[in-house]
């Protein structure tokens, strides 16, 4: 019987899979600082132009924008603590928790003040602003959170993979928001915005429960995500 044992500076299995992962956790890194920033000025914008154009529709995608934020910084704390397997487990733990209360939490703000809005008629004003940045998240965000789920079936998270789904809801927002916005400002349907708002409810709540559940998408962890 004869052994295969790895040349002289060949690096070994294990060895491979740990650079690997290595790689993959930077990557991972350094896509939810991008997250992170455009977020970041996505929400300026958007609570800016929402509270001048009293539109709901844009309020709530803002602190959509706030909350992704927040759960990026989940994610990030998860990757830190990658290394130690018994620490991955507990950051998968809370980082789901913190994305599935942060999608409870805007579900119920925004079906209030939808509400409202409708049973008030409040008429928004127009914002080209708000139709603006709408229109570049539904560019940008499917653009990361494809690369993100890369990176979580790599590491096996369903963690990182609830946040990219986050990523993915917040292009879907951006559709929405960007129907009312320009309902209302080239037809004068007022109720396009708080409409619109309502909406975006049904699907973040609906990740709300299955991020607090641990069920987003642990399937899809398992394996590489291609295409």
């Amino acid at each position: 019987m004869s052994l295969s044992l790895p040349l002289a500076g060949e690096p070994s299995e294990s060895s491979t899979v740990v650079l690997t992962r290595a790689r993959a956790v930077r990557r991972g890194q350094l896509l939810t600082w991008l997250t992170i920033a455009y977020n970041s000025l996505e929400a300026v914008v958007a609570l800016v132009a929402g509270v001048l154009a009293g539109s709901v529709a844009l309020i709530g995608f803002g602190l959509d924008s706030v909350i992704e934020v927040s759960a990026s910084g989940g994610a990030l704390w998860r990757l830190r603590h990658d290394a130690d397997v018994e620490a991955r487990e507990r950051a998968e733990r809370t980082a789901l928790r913190i994305i599935g209360l942060s999608f409870v939490a805007l579900a119920c703000w925004v079906s209030y003040d939808a509400v409202r809005a409708l049973l008030l008629r409040t008429p928004p004003e127009s914002s080209p602003l708000g139709i603006v940045i709408a229109s570049l998240s539904v560019v940008v965000m499917p653009l990361l959170a494809r690369a993100k789920r890369r990176v979580a079936a790599q590491l096996s998270s369903c963690a990182l993979t609830a946040e990219a789904r986050q990523t993915d809801i917040c292009m879907y927002l951006s559709v929405l928001l960007l129907a009312g916005l320009g309902l209302n400002a080239w037809l004068g349907w007022w109720w396009a915005d708080p409409v619109s708002a309502l909406t975006m409810v049904p699907l973040i709540a609906y990740e709300g429960r299955e991020a607090l559940a641990g069920r987003t998408l642990c399937a899809d962890c398992a394996t590489a995500i291609t295409g």
